[in-house]
């Protein structure tokens, strides 16, 4: 085994804290030097991930978005994943609404002016393919306030109406103000969660909603995937397996961390994990392919739906090949 010395390209989730502690141990012969690089800012070493990887090439492993990559795969770029999945989400704990525009429920986002920070954010696929084949409401019916530049160049949005503001807007105060009706962002802007007489949560129980949600289909939403620069792993083969080693070890650090009650600043956390376990199972981070195939195949079903891709793509070919008995 030669020695390898790369670099790993991460959010600061408690998941990946062991990484940055030097706590999860690489098998001999690599190296793994992890980032800090966020989507959002400040981050120890910058932000705009998705891109500096996807585009730049600037990192060899990378912690991508789920959608970009399918997007990326689909086209043939040279990148490929592990299925090991750092970031899961709800799109129904995403969804605000101004208190004035007259949204009770999904149906009633009809005609109505929505933001979102790009079509192939990956909360934003999930949330358009849930509005669609969740709750009946075609994502087409929806006049759309895009607020940044796609990732990935896209074809037209033909028939729908969308608006692409300044990456420099402020969105927030648009939802506030009723410049726009609703907003739907992975990371909901401080003042919009802060101006609660202003905005509200389009669901009133978002929790519940959440439940039923996983109760009925079976898990917790994937959005972000671990890839590779795929001429690296082609030519070390052996990477893909250990690295989901080290992540499945860092996670299980991690949920670990909450055995101590003081662990975390917030007063509940060790009271919302024990509830965690009793409604979402013992673990709902599974790695692996066929833990996560329905999940895969529902998401590649709405990227097509929304003309991210050509057309729907097997779910194995997310990933190097020695990952597809996982």
């Amino acid at each position: 085994m030669s020695g390898l010395d790369l670099s790993i390209a991460l959010e600061r989730y408690d998941r990946h804290v062991p990484f940055f502690m030097g706590a999860v141990k690489p098998p001999e012969g690599l190296t793994l030097r992890p980032y800090e690089v966020g989507m959002a800012p400040p981050r120890r070493d910058g932000v705009d991930r998705h891109r500096r990887f996807l585009e730049d090439g600037e990192f060899d492993i990378c912690e991508t978005s789920l959608s970009s990559h399918i997007i990326a795969t689909s086209r043939g770029a040279p990148f490929v994943g592990i299925p090991v999945f750092p970031r899961r989400l709800f799109s129904q704990n995403h969804f605000f609404v101004n208190v004035n525009a007259g949204i009770e429920t999904p149906r009633d986002l009809i005609g109505k002016r929505v933001i979102i920070r790009t079509f192939q954010t990956t909360m934003s696929v999930l949330a358009l393919g849930d509005l669609k084949f969740e709750y009946g409401v075609p994502w087409e019916d929806i006049s759309w306030i895009v607020a940044a530049d796609e990732v990935m160049k896209l074809g037209d949005r033909k028939g729908v109406q969308v608006r692409q503001v300044d990456m420099d807007s402020d969105i927030g105060q648009m939802l506030i103000d009723g410049e726009a009706d609703a907003m739907i962002h992975p990371h909901p802007p401080p003042k919009v969660l802060e101006a609660k007489d202003r905005v509200r949560p389009l669901f009133p129980d978002r929790r519940a909603e959440m439940l039923r949600y996983h109760g009925k289909n079976g898990y917790y939403p994937i959005m972000h995937v671990i890839a590779f620069k795929k001429a690296l792993i082609d030519a070390e083969p052996w990477l893909a397996k250990a690295v989901m080693d080290m992540w499945n070890d860092a996670s299980q650090q991690a949920r670990a961390f909450y055995e101590d009650p003081g662990y975390s600043t917030l007063a509940f956390a060790r009271n919302e994990f024990e509830e965690e376990l009793e409604t979402l199972g013992a673990d709902p981070w599974t790695s692996g392919i066929a833990a996560n195939r329905i999940n895969l195949e529902r998401f590649i079903g709405y990227s097509y739906d929304q003309r991210l891709i050509e057309q729907p793509i097997p779910v194995d070919s997310l990933f190097h090949e020695s990952t597809w008995e996982s």
